[in-house]
């Protein structure tokens, strides 16, 4: 399966509020209180991509194989105060058919390469503390830099940060680093 990826534009909002939808009720089962899954619908998601892309201010790109968006990533400056960052991935999905065939790194890539050419040089991103893919960070050569609660639905949830103090170093692939 070959997958592409490009910056998003207005028209990929269907795409990229299926992806967000499907990838939440997968990935976070079991950990998200079901009700509030149970609530996120696609049509609702358009609207908020939507808004994002008229508000501008982040980045979006997207994950396409031959016949959908089958991810996305979302990042820009950091939103929230943390020690010696200065970017922010604010959000990475995967359809559940993809997940481990290089999308999400594909994805991380080209964001944080982005993100390196707007003046950032550290890069933070935000994950659910039992979040089985928090690992996929780590791999990418993040460290663990702090944690919050967080209120989802009617639970309190940690949520850790992981950083690259080094954006470079997320955004050049293993093999061209020198």
């Amino acid at each position: 399966m070959k997958i592409s990826i490009r910056e998003a534009t207005c028209s990929d909002v269907q795409g990229i509020a299926h992806v967000h939808v499907a990838a939440w009720k997968t990935a976070y089962r079991g950990i998200v209180p079901q009700p509030f899954l149970d609530s996120l619908d696609v049509a609702s998601r358009v609207e908020t991509w939507k808004g994002e892309f008229d508000k501008g201010g982040s980045h979006i790109c997207v994950a396409e194989n031959e016949t959908e968006v089958c991810g996305f990533a979302s990042g820009g400056a950091l939103r929230e105060p943390i020690e010696d960052f200065d970017a922010e991935i604010y959000a990475i999905y995967l359809l559940p058919t993809v997940k481990g065939r290089g999308a999400g790194r594909l994805l991380m890539q080209h964001l944080a390469q982005t993100l390196r050419n707007d003046g950032f040089s550290r890069v933070a991103v935000w994950v659910l503390g039992e979040n089985p893919s928090r690992s996929f960070y780590e791999h990418l050569g993040a460290k663990l830099i702090t944690q919050k609660l967080i209120r989802i639905g009617d639970a309190d949830l940690p949520e850790v940060a992981y950083g690259w103090h080094d954006i470079r170093t997320l955004a050049t692939p293993a093999e061209d680093r020198s």
